[in-house]
């Protein structure tokens, strides 16, 4: 089956994915300050990384391995405060960055289960899809390093 790549404006449709060649408001931009006359690039308005509330209460999130690579950019997803999430952290499910319940195949024997978590308030979020964050699901970065580019091939 080929992948049907279109543009509209400012949007590339991949398939089933969408990317915006827009920069959201949470990633952190990047502004030139003039310092005696060289000009010198400072980062600014650096955006928190959420924490997952329930980490210490959800034992899935003490899982102490990381899934299979799914992608090498993270999701950014709107979510609501207090509606329960489940991340996928087999890197297996369909329905990605969420969990569809691919890992209860027995026949794919997979021992990762998903992290249940919720938000403080009600906006966009941006969660991991290389399945290697240090802070489960929401992204910290990580997908940046060589070896995890390295590893997904379009």
């Amino acid at each position: 089956m080929r992948s049907i790549r279109l543009l509209l404006g400012n949007i590339l449709v991949r398939g089933n994915r969408f990317y915006s060649s827009q920069r959201p408001s949470e990633i952190p931009v990047k502004k030139k300050t003039e310092v005696a006359g060289n000009v010198k690039q400072t980062r600014t308005d650096e955006p928190e990384i959420p924490q997952n509330p329930w980490k210490s209460i959800y034992t899935a999130s003490l899982q102490p391995e990381n899934g299979k690579i799914y992608d090498k950019k993270p999701f950014r997803m709107k979510c609501q405060k207090g509606k329960a999430y489940f991340w996928c952290l087999c890197g297996q499910s369909k329905t990605q960055p969420l969990c569809d319940g691919t890992h209860r195949n027995p026949y794919l024997n997979i021992k990762f289960r998903p992290i249940k978590f919720t938000v403080t308030e009600d906006k966009e979020y941006w969660l991991c899809n290389c399945k290697q964050t240090s802070n489960r699901p929401f992204c910290d970065g990580t997908h940046k390093r060589e070896d995890i580019q390295a590893a997904v091939k379009w």
